[in-house]
C-alpha cells in the first residue's frame, strides 16, 4: 500500500514516529521527501500552541492560546492563513515532484482548511507515497481516509511505538519499489 496512515491516542508518539521515519529515510539516502510536521510550543512546562515545520525548513505558528481568531479549537486560536501559507505550497510542490509526502497531522485544526483537505485527497490519489498522522477521533473526512483500500493503518501504542520506525520505513521503501 502506498498510503500509510498513523493513528493512536493523543501524545502516544505519532509525531515522534513520523520524525524518526523521516530521519531513517534520510540516513538511507532517501531525500525525495516533502511535507510538514507539527511541534508543540511549550512555555513553563505548559502547552501553549503548535508550530508547523516543513521538511524544507520553513516554519510558522499553527495555533496558540494568544492568537485571536474566529477559528478556534478549545483554548487555541488557529492561524488558518499562516497554516495555508506554509502547508499548501509545500504539499503542492511535493505532489508535483512525486516526492514521498509527509503530513503531521490530519486533525481538527488542519481540517479547518478546505484547500488542505483537497490536497490530502490529491496526494493520496497520486502515485506518491503518503505517510501521515491522522486523528483517532471519528471525523467523517478522516474515517473515509482510513477506510480507503489503498491505505495501511498503523496504530501507535506505548507497547509498540519503539518498534514501529523500521517497519514504517520498510513500508515506504517497498511502496517506492
Amino acid at each position: 500500500m502506498r498510503n500509510i496512515l498513523i493513528t493512536g491516542r493523543p501524545r502516544v508518539g505519532k509525531s515522534t514516529l513520523i520524525k524518526r521515519v523521516v530521519e531513517g529515510l534520510k540516513e538511507r539516502g532517501y531525500t525525495a521527501l516533502g511535507g510538514f510536521y507539527t511541534l508543540e510550543i511549550r512555555e513553563g512546562g505548559e502547552r501553549k500552541g503548535f508550530e508547523i515545520h516543513t521538511l524544507d525548513g520553513r516554519k510558522g505558528i499553527l495555533a496558540h492560546v494568544d492568537i485571536e481568531s474566529p477559528v478556534r479549537l478549545g483554548k487555541y486560536g488557529i492561524d488558518l492563513e499562516e497554516f495555508e501559507h506554509i502547508a499548501i505550497p509545500c504539499l503542492e510542490d511535493a505532489i508535483k515532484k512525486g516526492f514521498t509526502i509527509v503530513i503531521d497531522e490530519i486533525g481538527y485544526m488542519e481540517l479547518k482548511s478546505r484547500r488542505f483537505r483537497e490536497l490530502v485527497l490529491e496526494a493520496m490519489d497520486s502515485p506518491s507515497t503518503v505517510v501521515a498522522t491522522v486523528t483517532r477521533s471519528k471525523l467523517g473526512f478522516t474515517e473515509r481516509l482510513k477506510s480507503r483500500p489503498d491505505v495501511t493503518l498503523v496504530t501507535v501504542r506505548v507497547d509498540n511505538r519503539d518498534s514501529l520506525p523500521p517497519l514504517v520505513i520498510g513500508m515506504v521503501l517497498d511502496a517506492k519499489g
